[in-house]
Order: C-alpha cells, then sequence, then structure tokens
C-alpha cells in the first residue's frame, strides 16, 4: 500500500509553514490519519505542534540535503507509523534530490509551490535554475503577499513559460484570493492566412504547437530556423528548429518539427533559412507519440536571428 505524499515547495519567507499549519488545522484535510511532516528548511515562522497533541502529527526534520536518503527515511518509516507524508521542501535544494531520495511506496499527490510575489521575480532573475526546477512539476502555484500593485502577467508568464498546466492564484495581503484570470496570449496571429513567427516568439509557438497540435493543423506558418540534418527522421525530411535554454548553459537543448520538403537533404546543416510550411500531425518516435509534422512549400536562406538562442524564462 502506497504511502501518499504532500510537498510544499518554494523559497524562504514565501509562506510554506503558515499554509502548512493552517493544512494540518482543517478538519477538510484532517480526520484522524497519522501524518509525517517531513521539514527540510527552518524559516522565521514557526509550526505550533502543541495544536497537535493527541500525536497525529510528527514532525522529522533534515536538516542537510546529504541526510535526505532513502535508507534514512524507510528507517524512520519502520519505527513510526504514518497513513500520510507532507513535506516542507528546502528551495536551495534541487527537486531531483528529493526524488531520488523519496521510497517506492510513498507515492506523491500533489505539489505545491508558495512563493512571495514581492521577491519572486528576483529568484528569477539571480538565481534562474533553481526557480525553473521548482515550477517545473507543481499542480498549483499560489503568489502571496499580492496587492494592487501586484504586476500578475510578469508572474503569469514566469509560470506559463516553464508550466503548462499549473493552476495559479494570487492571495492578497488581507487572505483573500484572487483567481488566475489571465488568458495565455499568443503574440502572433492564428487566423492570419501566414502565421508570421517573431524571431522572438519561436519558443511560445513552440511549446503551443507541442501541446496543442490540433489547433495548427491545416494552418501555414512562416519562421526563421536552424537547419538539422539527422537519421532519426524519413527521408526527405529535416528538422528546423533552435537551440532553446530552460535555466542556464548547461541546460541547452535543440527544439524543433519534422519538416517534409523538397530537397530537404540538400540543404545545408547548421545553416539558417526561413522556413513556410502547412502543419499537420504524425506519430513519431522523436515525439514519443504524436507531434507537428510540417510540410514545407517554401525553404529559403536566412541570416541569423539578433538573439540565437531562445530563453524558456526571461
Amino acid at each position: 500500500m502506497s504511502v501518499p505524499v504532500y510537498l510544499f515547495t518554494g523559497f524562504l519567507d514565501g509562506g510554506k509553514t503558515t499554509f502548512i499549519q493552517e493544512t494540518l488545522e482543517d478538519p477538510g484535510f484532517c480526520s484522524g490519519e497519522r501524518t509525517l511532516l517531513l521539514l527540510c528548511e527552518e524559516g522565521e515562522t514557526e509550526y505550533e505542534p502543541e495544536k497537535f497533541a493527541d500525536g497525529s502529527v510528527q514532525f522529522l526534520t533534515v536538516d542537510e540535503p546529504s541526510r535526505l536518503t532513502t535508507a534514512f527515511l524507510k528507517d524512520f518509516q519502520k519505527q513510526h507509523r504514518f497513513d500520510r507524508v507532507l513535506i516542507e521542501y528546502n528551495g536551495m535544494w534541487p527537486m531531483r534530490a528529493l526524488y531520488d531520495a523519496l521510497p517506492r511506496d510513498w507515492e506523491i499527490y500533489q505539489i505545491i509551490l508558495l512563493a512571495d510575489s514581492t521577491t519572486f521575480e528576483a529568484y528569477l532573475v539571480n538565481l534562474r535554475q533553481l526557480a525553473v526546477d521548482k515550477l517545473q512539476d507543481p499542480e498549483m502555484v499560489i503568489f502571496n503577499r499580492c496587492t494592487d500593485a501586484t504586476d500578475k502577467a510578469v508572474l503569469h508568464r514566469a509560470v506559463r513559460m516553464v508550466n503548462r498546466r499549473a493552476q495559479i492564484a494570487f492571495e492578497r495581503t488581507d487572505g483573500s484570493v484572487d483567481a488566475d484570470d489571465i488568458e495565455d496570449a499568443l503574440p502572433f496571429d492564428l487566423d492570419a492566412d501566414v502565421i508570421d513567427i517573431a524571431d522572438e516568439d519561436y519558443g511560445l509557438w513552440y511549446l503551443d504547437a507541442a501541446e496543442n497540435v490540433e489547433k495548427y493543423k491545416g494552418k501555414t506558418v512562416r519562421f526563421k530556423a536552424y537547419v538539422c540534418q539527422t537519421s532519426r527522421v524519413p527521408k526527405g525530411c529535416f528538422v528546423p528548429g533552435r537551440f532553446g535554454m530552460t535555466c542556464c548553459a548547461e541546460d541547452i537543448s535543440f527544439i524543433g518539427f519534422i519538416c517534409e520538403a523538397k530537397d530537404a537533404a540538400r540543404l545545408a546543416h547548421r545553416t539558417w533559412v526561413t522556413v513556410t510550411a502547412k502543419v499537420d500531425a504524425k506519430a513519431h518516435p522523436i515525439y514519443d507519440g504524436v507531434g507537428p509534422w510540417l510540410k514545407a512549400s517554401c525553404v529559403e536562406p536566412a541570416e541569423p536571428p539578433e538573439e540565437e538562442l531562445v530563453y524558456f524564462l526571461r
């Protein structure tokens, strides 16, 4: 039988402790379950264990990432009985360290990221890799300490450039919550005869087309791309794309779609072209399923864009 895990991530002073304390006091969440609260950081706000004098909540502190191991957690599990686990995770520790440490029978049920709306942009700028690491997996992102002056659109875009699935909420200083009503508007005209993708919008188009290919089927797009000749695609095809960086120089990968084109084999590898193509959808191992399949009507030489890298978080 698996042990459900509820994971709370975010950076220091993001409101995790207060949120978890209130969750544990909520009778709708707690109805006699024995809970392990695994604490991986110590903030200014402290828990109130006296409110769990019945022993329903056990506290376990791990203050060093080296201590967070499968053996350590399994040993604690053998010595103590609990029905579920809540984890307050350290924002400075990589998520992979936790995922690798969780015992096999500990199953993550939900991931919530809590962030201070007044400081989150600074983390995006100064700790980009850690910010992306925390944004990738949550089902819910809650920005607290919001006011009328909060630029919700900036926070919304920061989440969406990394995580297209997460629900987003904005908690005000008075405790009220604003739903995320910001539309994921695209900076190009989907109804145009030819959808022109600006160089700086390639990343947005790539993400949207990859996740919503049906929306683009039958439409014609035009974009600037780097030619990739690879034996992984069928004869008569190449892959036009760009190099994208999610968080750091070590995390750069080529992103593009398979494209049929006349004389595709003659296109010089690692050159820049402007591609005009109609979008279809086909299954291929590159996509691990169905993905966009371009059929080029025109492939012309082009000058490199001013910024060759695509950044998925700005």
